[in-house]
């Protein structure tokens, strides 16, 4: 791990820098589930002191990729295949919801926004950056939830999204499939919210989320 993480920073707010640099570890597969994220290795490695690790950790906690062990450290995030079963089926009833209602009445704002979460995909596809994807890819789902009009969806996919994230990155970091043709398949999510059929939104949403669309890695 302390080989990999790379040269000493420099500049800008260092928690910053150092979240930035260990998430990118876990996203590339480098730093793998159950790995122990060791503050003061990280620090010694990249010339800080162990306050901003710790604040970065922190962030990689809140955020779902590592998991705090009461007097035994913090540790990249492991997701059994339970827990991705489990997160799978809620995310199922979640996602076809939200893309029932948000067919009947397309917010022309939130198409817009989704547009956008779809572009930064192909172009982060095209750069080959993993985690820019996994990014825009996530916030476009939470777009949806949140363009449904209805208050609780996105409260609940909050409460889901560490996971989500977690199982996405961690469970799949080294995914070889074709971003790019994933990411076309986001933008056949978006015309399906765009037709005004809510069934066929609804169907389309739902197979994506149970996974079997066809696309892997999301």
């Amino acid at each position: 791990m302390a080989s990999a993480i790379g040269q000493p920073l420099t500049r800008v707010l260092l928690s910053d820098q150092v979240y930035t640099r260990v998430r990118g570890l876990i996203i590339s597969g480098e730093l793998k589930p159950g790995d122990r994220l060791v503050e003061s290795a990280i620090a010694r490695q990249l010339a800080v002191s162990q306050a901003p690790v710790r604040e970065a950790v922190k962030r990689l906690v809140h955020e779902g990729l590592a998991e705090h062990v009461p007097r035994r450290g913090s540790f990249v995030a492991s997701v059994s295949q339970s827990d991705a079963d489990s997160a799978r089926s809620v995310r199922v009833v979640i996602e076809e919801l939200a893309a029932r209602t948000v067919a009947a009445a397309p917010p022309p704002t939130a198409m817009e926004g989704l547009r956008t979460q779809v572009e930064a995909m192909r172009e982060a596809a095209r750069e080959g950056d993993v985690g820019r994807f996994r990014d825009a890819d996530i916030s476009f789902h939470r777009l949806v939830c949140e363009a449904s009009g209805n208050p609780f969806l996105p409260k609940v996919w909050a409460v889901m999204e560490p996971s989500l994230r977690a199982l996405r990155v961690v469970s799949d970091p080294l995914f070889t499939g074709d971003w790019g043709r994933m990411a076309d398949h986001h933008a056949d999510l978006l015309s399906a919210l765009e037709s005004g059929d809510p069934d066929t939104a609804a169907a389309q949403f739902a197979a994506h989320a149970r996974g079997d669309d066809g696309i892997d890695g999301d």
